[in-house]
């Protein structure tokens, strides 16, 4: 596992971003892209906080969104683990998916103008390069 975290000294990176952001991404891309496999055991907070020269809350933040996220799995004592991500956000992203179809549909939206929503709310969080 590498991360790399650039910091302004005040505990956001150089573009502003969080370090627990910028260890939150950088842990879900590493385990979306299979470079950390599912199962793969992370370090410990205060492991990874040592390693990184962060604050141990900092990481403990990442790795709270990362549960949320469903990339990785606490257990208990055993440690922190890269959960089967894949599944779990296919799963959030179809019921994300539903409510907007029944919110748009509420709203007397055409199946159309809803479309032009959801591609525009997308190619804002994702850019142009989708």
């Amino acid at each position: 596992m590498k991360i790399e975290i650039e910091s302004d000294g005040a505990g956001a990176g150089t573009g502003g971003v969080p370090a627990y952001e910028q260890v939150r991404a950088q842990i879900a891309e590493q385990a979306r892209g299979g470079a950390l496999p599912v199962g793969y055991k992370l370090p410990t907070v205060r492991g990874l906080a040592q390693e990184l020269g962060l604050a141990a809350n900092t990481v403990a933040k990442a790795y709270r969104a990362l549960e949320g996220d469903g990339v990785i799995e606490t257990r208990g004592r055993h440690g922190t683990f890269v959960a089967a991500a894949g599944d779990a956000a296919a799963r959030e992203a179809s019921g994300a998916a539903q409510a907007f179809a029944e919110r748009a549909q509420r709203l007397g939206l055409s199946e159309a103008a809803a479309l032009a929503a959801a591609r525009d709310a997308l190619r804002a969080a994702y850019g142009d390069s989708g």
